[in-house]
């Protein structure tokens, strides 16, 4: 090729602005995103609980199918209803435990989130960076009301595919029909509740990981205790000194009391539970916990501003 030619080549190419030439705009940091990113590589337990524990559960769910054709000869004779919770009750189970291992895992991290690194004395490094306590704090927080609710969700809807697929395969083996599974266990729209329940889940308990992360950023030791022995305490101040259990009823609102301003159950029915985020979103209970969540989190953030490493 001649030179003429590889010049004018060279002219008709797009050329991409470098940091001297004039209008040239450098990509702007995303502190937030990747200190999200920092704490997912950092505290791989986030997902690696629930693939271990969807590992046990698939484990005995494959122990527990034996004989699982004869059973289910039984079971399709029942009513619809009956028919339809006892094919449910593994699948159930499975979920149970998996959103049960995303919230000990949530707590738990949110209990080192700032202590840890007061420990080891991580803090002035991180502190050295250009991102500030705020970013750092709502990117901890993100973790377990949107990171850990996603890779739950995501496990889950694996486990149960596999636990379908295996027993389609099972009953097609012992020359049943797999419809029975499919039609009492519909994955897609379980898949939808099981969404919106992380959701809720993750909302209610949000001023229980922000009081953790405040307790994270205070305590210099046992921070466990920290968190927990307060409340025992009170529980058990009002119940000797009164003879009541509002304290203990209210934690016990705060755990659990997602569930019947979320959905509307109805006994003996053969239809999914009716989702109510109407309901949910219009629970008082919902926006004073997130009111406390957001105090919990401002005080963890300028508790990590001038508290230094132990």
């Amino acid at each position: 090729m001649l030179p003429n030619e590889m010049n004018a080549q060279s002219n008709a190419l797009p050329q991409t602005p470098g940091a001297g030439d004039p209008g040239y705009t450098p990509a702007k940091p995303q502190p937030f995103y990747w200190s999200v990113l920092r704490e997912v590589w950092e505290n791989r337990s986030i997902y690696i609980a629930p693939i271990l524990v969807a590992v046990v559960v698939l484990f005995g769910f494959l122990v527990s199918t034996i004989g699982l054709p004869e059973r289910r000869r039984e079971v399709l004779l029942l009513d619809p209803a009956k028919a339809r919770a006892a094919i449910e009750v593994p699948y159930n189970m499975a979920a149970i435990m998996l959103i049960l291992t995303a919230f000990i895992v949530g707590v738990f991290y949110c209990l080192d989130a700032l202590y840890g690194e007061r420990r080891d004395r991580s803090i002035l490094f991180w502190k050295s960076l250009p991102v500030s306590d705020r970013t750092t704090l709502l990117s901890k927080a993100t973790i377990p009301l949107v990171v850990l609710p996603l890779v739950t969700f995501a496990i889950i809807v694996a486990t149960q595919l596999v636990m379908m697929l295996w027993t389609s395969v099972l009953l097609i083996s012992h020359g049943m029909s797999p419809a029975s599974t499919w039609t009492y266990v519909p994955l897609f729209r379980n898949s939808f509740i099981l969404l919106y329940g992380l959701v809720a889940i993750a909302l209610w308990h949000a001023p229980i990981y922000g009081w953790a992360l405040l307790v994270s950023g205070w305590a210099r030791r046992a921070t466990f205790l920290w968190a927990v022995v307060p409340f025992l305490a009170i529980g058990f101040f009002e119940k000797i000194t009164f003879g009541t259990s509002h304290f203990a009823s209210m934690l016990k609102d705060r755990l659990m009391g997602f569930a019947p301003k979320a959905f509307a159950f109805k006994m003996n029915s053969v239809d999914c539970p009716q989702l109510t985020p109407a309901a949910y979103l219009s629970s008082p209970g919902l926006w004073l916990g997130l009111i406390v969540a957001v105090v919990f989190i401002a005080v963890a953030i300028r508790l990590r501003r001038y508290r230094g490493p132990l």
